[in-house]
C-alpha cells in the first residue's frame, strides 16, 4: 500500500531547462495546455536561443520555458522557481540563481557527464550534483536518457530518434508529480505523429513510462494538486500573443467588411503572425512574403490603395528598413497597420530576448514630421483586443497605425476567455462611390470635420486622381512646394492624429485610489509585474494605483488630470527611459523611472522594493 500523500497548493513556478534540442518548448507548452485544461490560471515565459541550432550542451545554447499556474487568478510567470528540470549541466548553470531556496531540482544525470560539464564551464573534477553545492535544494536524479531507452527497446528505431522522446518522459514524471491525466498530451501526439506509427509510439511509451517510474519509485514522498482557479465562467482557451493578434486582425477584418493583404518579410519574434495568417484564407486573407522589409511594406500600402487593409509585421531593425515608406503613408493618408513585435536592440541586438525600446523610434523615428497613432497591447491575450481597436483607428481617421508588442507578449501564454463575434463592434468602413450633387471634380484632401480624407478606390469612375510622396497642395491633392502650404499641410496632418483624441475612451485606473501617494504608470508587457506589485501594496494598506496606457499617442484626454492626482509617479520600463521622456515632455512632471535592460521582464519583487523606497 503506496503512502504517498496529495498536498493542495496554490501556486506553482516550474522551469523546464535543456538543450535547445531537448524539446523544452514542446514540453512547456503541453503541460500548459494541459493546466489551461484543468482550469488553473497561468502565464508563461519561453525562452530560447537566438542560433539556429546554438553548439550543444552550451551555455548560449540554454532553451528554457517558465511556467507559472495557480488556483488564484495571476499575472506574471512568476519571480523565481519552484522547480527546475535540468536536462544538462548548462540548463542547471543558467538557471540555477531563479530557482527559490529550498525549491526542486530535477536533474537528468546523462546531461551531466564529463563532456557536459566541461561545455557548460564547470572547473575539471567539478560535478554540481555530487559536490554538495545544491545542499540549500532538493535534489532529484534520474537517467533519463538510459530510462527512455529501456521503455523503447522494442520500438524499431534509431538511438538518436529515441532520444528524441526524453523531454516525454520528463514529462509524465511531471504529470505525475501534480497529479495530472495525460489525456491532452495523448491526442496531441496522435493528431502529430498519427501518420508515424514508430514515432508515436516511442513518445506515448516514454510518457507513461516517465510516468509510471515516478509512481513506482516514490521518488516524492508528496504529489501536489492545484484547485481550478476561481475566473469568471466561460470558455478559455491557453493562447499566445502572436496568435491572439492574428485572431483580432481576422475578426477586426470580418466586422469591417475588408478583405486583408498581409506584406511582410520574416523576422523573430514577428514571424508567427504570417505563419498563423496564412492558414485563414478561406477568411479572404492574403500573405505575402516579400524579398525584404521595404517590399512588405510597399506592397501593402499598394493594398490599402487598392481598397484592401494593408498590413505589415516586423520587429526594431525592420522598423529601421520601412521608415521611408511609413511617411509615404503618411503623406498618402490610406489605412495601414504596422505592427512592431519588440526585441533586444540595438542592430541585431538580442533577437530573442524583450525589450520595450522602439517606443521612441514610433514617435519619432522618421524622416520630416511624420505623426502616427500608436496602440499597444499589455499581455497575450490582450492583443486581440488591442489590434481590433488598432484596426479600427485606422480606418475610421484614414492614417497608417503603428501597433507595439514585444516578444514576452508575443511568446508567453495566459488563459483567453474568447469572446462572441455577435459580441464585437462592427467597424465602419466609407468607400467614396462617385461625384456628388454639385461636386465637379474629385478633391483627394477634401476633409471632414475630424480632418480625415475620402477614400476612392482607383478605377472608380470620376474620381481619378495622383497620390505620391511629394508634398500635396491642400484640398487638391496636386504637388506643391509652396512655403506656407507646407507648414498648413504638416499641421493639419499632427492635427487629424490629435483628434484622435476625441474617438478613445478616457484612461482608466486600473487598481488603488483615485488619489493617493503614487501612482505607477506603465505601458505594454509591464503590466502583470505592475498589477501583481501594486496588489501586493495594496494589501498592505498603501495608497497605491496603477494605470496602464493603451493609446500611446495620442494620450487619453484624462490622462493629465489622473497624472497630478497623485504625489508621486513611477514608470517602470524594459528600454533605458522612453515613456518617461514623453510623460515629462508632455505634462511636465517629474516622473521616475524604474528601467531594467536585460532581456527579460521585470519582477513583482523589484517593483514592490523600488515602491516601498518612494513610499
Amino acid at each position: 500500500m503506496s503512502n504517498i500523500s496529495v498536498q493542495q497548493i496554490e501556486d506553482v513556478v516550474i522551469k523546464f531547462a535543456g538543450d535547445s534540442g531537448d524539446g523544452m518548448q514542446l514540453t512547456g507548452t503541453q503541460f500548459s495546455n494541459n493546466t489551461a485544461l484543468v482550469g488553473n490560471d497561468l502565464s508563461t515565459f519561453p525562452d530560447f536561443p537566438a542560433e539556429i541550432r546554438a553548439p550543444q550542451g552550451t551555455l548560449p545554447g540554454v532553451s528554457g520555458f517558465q511556467l507559472h499556474f495557480s488556483s488564484n487568478r495571476i499575472f506574471t510567470p512568476g519571480d523565481a522557481c519552484d522547480v527546475l528540470v535540468a536536462m544538462n549541466a548548462a540548463a542547471l548553470k543558467a538557471n540555477l540563481k531563479s530557482l527559490k531556496k529550498g525549491g526542486i531540482i530535477i536533474a537528468n544525470t546523462d546531461g551531466f557527464d564529463a563532456k557536459n560539464l566541461r561545455l557548460a564551464n564547470y572547473p575539471d573534477g567539478v560535478n554540481p550534483l555530487e559536490d554538495g553545492s545544491l545542499q540549500p535544494y532538493q535534489l532529484h536524479t534520474m537517467d533519463v536518457t538510459k530510462m527512455t531507452r529501456e521503455a523503447l527497446k522494442d520500438v524499431n528505431l534509431g538511438m538518436k530518434e529515441k532520444d528524441r522522446a526524453k523531454n516525454m518522459f520528463v514529462l509524465g514524471f511531471l504529470y505525475w508529480l501534480y497529479d495530472r491525466n495525460l489525456e491532452s498530451t495523448e491526442n496531441f501526439l496522435n493528431e502529430k505523429f498519427g501518420k508515424k506509427q514508430e514515432i508515436l509510439d516511442s513518445n506515448l511509451k516514454a510518457l507513461h513510462a516517465g510516468y509510471n517510474f515516478a509512481d513506482t519509485v516514490e521518488a516524492f514522498s508528496t504529489r501536489f494538486h492545484v484547485e481550478k482557479a476561481r475566473m469568471e465562467p466561460g470558455t478559455y482557451r491557453s493562447i499566445t500573443g502572436n496568435t491572439a493578434l492574428s485572431y483580432g486582425l481576422i475578426a477586426a477584418s470580418q466586422k469591417a467588411n475588408l478583405p486583408i493583404f498581409l506584406g511582410t518579410y520574416p523576422i523573430t519574434p514577428a514571424s508567427d503572425i504570417l505563419h498563423e495568417l496564412s492558414r485563414y484564407k478561406n477568411f479572404g486573407i492574403r500573405t505575402f512574403q516579400a524579398e525584404d522589409e521595404i517590399a512588405g511594406i510597399t506592397s501593402a500600402i499598394g493594398a490599402s490603395y487598392g481598397g484592401h487593409m494593408g498590413i505589415t509585421t516586423t520587429s526594431g531593425p525592420g522598423m529601421a528598413l520601412k521608415g521611408e515608406a511609413m511617411g509615404l503613408a503618411v503623406m498618402l493618408e490610406i489605412p495601414l497597420l504596422i505592427i512592431n513585435i519588440q526585441r533586444g536592440g540595438p542592430s541585431t541586438g538580442l533577437p530573442t530576448k524583450t525589450e520595450q525600446s522602439d517606443l521612441l523610434q514610433a514617435y519619432y523615428g522618421r524622416n520630416g514630421e511624420c505623426p502616427m497613432p500608436i496602440v499597444s497591447a499589455s499581455t497575450p491575450s490582450d492583443c486581440f483586443n488591442a489590434v481590433f481597436e488598432a484596426f479600427r483607428i485606422s480606418v475610421a481617421h484614414m492614417t497608417p497605425v503603428i501597433f507595439l508588442s514585444d516578444g514576452y507578449i508575443a511568446n508567453g501564454a495566459e488563459p483567453w476567455r474568447f469572446p462572441q463575434s455577435k459580441d464585437l463592434p462592427a467597424i465602419p468602413v466609407k468607400f467614396k462611390k462617385g461625384l456628388e450633387e454639385g461636386e465637379e471634380q474629385f478633391l483627394p484632401y477634401h476633409r471632414d470635420e475630424n480632418l480625415v480624407r475620402p477614400w476612392a478606390v482607383p478605377g472608380t469612375p470620376g474620381l481619378e486622381h495622383r497620390i505620391g510622396g511629394l508634398e500635396k497642395q491642400n484640398i487638391t491633392g496636386n504637388v506643391s512646394y509652396d512655403p506656407e502650404n507646407h507648414q498648413l499641410m504638416v499641421r493639419i496632418r499632427q492635427e487629424k492624429v490629435d483628434k484622435i483624441a476625441d474617438h478613445i475612451p478616457p484612461q482608466e485606473i486600473e487598481l488603488g485610489p483615485e488619489k493617493g501617494k503614487v501612482l505607477v504608470l506603465g505601458w505594454g508587457s509591464t503590466y502583470g509585474a505592475i498589477k501583481s506589485a501594486v496588489l501586493e501594496l495594496l494589501a498592505e494598506g498603501h495608497a497605491v494605483a496603477h494605470a496602464h496606457i493603451r493609446y500611446l499617442r495620442p494620450f487619453p484626454k484624462n490622462l493629465a488630470e489622473i497624472l497630478h492626482s497623485y504625489d508621486k509617479v513611477l514608470i517602470p520600463e524594459i528600454n533605458n527611459g522612453q515613456l518617461i521622456k514623453i510623460i515629462r515632455e508632455h505634462f511636465l512632471i517629474d516622473a521616475v523611472g524604474y528601467n531594467k535592460i536585460m532581456g527579460v521582464p521585470i519582477t513583482k519583487g523589484e517593483l514592490v522594493t523600488k515602491i516601498k523606497e518612494m513610499l
